[in-house]
């Protein structure tokens, strides 16, 4: 199949990759860690001794982050991690992912990709004929719960639809498995 040399030919962008991988991962986080400062944890009222005349260290309280049992110092709160990317670097960095596949011969454009019935043992022959031995994605133009039931069984491989896939997900498997379909809606969305 003849490719469009602007998606899947484009120069291979490494920092925009990173950057956008690192905003996926960072809006996947729940941010939901807590620990206590030393005003949240119980007890500690009172001076544990006299500030002078006693030859020890001065305390104002037993729940110093400096005492076993006292608060942590800048104790973790619950917090949004997410933060957005402009779209133009989120376009490059999908180019730059495509490309990237393209580049190390990852790519396999399959004609169609349809089932009969949900079968696992259909996906892992066609899997096996196309010589994947590592993780795949497998992406179609629009949701076939065939395919899907077929291929969620398998460890290592997921599907998509192909308004649905994402930088990292190119990026993490081994294998990218499209249908033609699928490679020309691509097309009509990053030209």
């Amino acid at each position: 199949m003849e490719l469009s040399e602007n998606i899947f030919g484009a120069k291979i962008n490494e920092h925009v990759l990173y950057e956008v991988v690192k905003n996926q991962l960072a809006n996947k986080r729940q941010g939901t860690q807590s620990t206590k400062t030393r005003s949240e944890v119980r007890g500690g009222g009172r001076k544990p001794w006299k500030q002078k005349g006693t030859g020890r260290a001065r305390h104002g309280t037993i729940r110093s982050p400096l005492w076993a049992g006292g608060g942590v110092t800048f104790a973790p709160k619950p917090r949004d991690y997410s933060y957005t990317v402009p779209k133009k670097i989120k376009r490059i960095a999908m180019k730059s992912a495509l490309s990237a596949k393209v580049g190390s011969n990852e790519l396999i454009i399959l004609e169609d990709l349809s089932f009969d019935a949900a079968k696992t043992k259909n996906m892992v022959n066609i899997l096996n004929n196309l010589g994947v031995k590592k993780k795949a994605l497998i992406v179609m133009s629009e949701k076939d719960d065939m395919v899907i039931r077929s291929a969620r069984n398998i460890p290592g491989v997921i599907t998509a639809v192909a308004n649905t896939i994402n930088v990292y997900d190119i990026l993490k498997y081994d294998n990218f498995i499209i249908t033609k379909a699928a490679v020309e809606k691509v097309e009509e969305v990053y030209v």
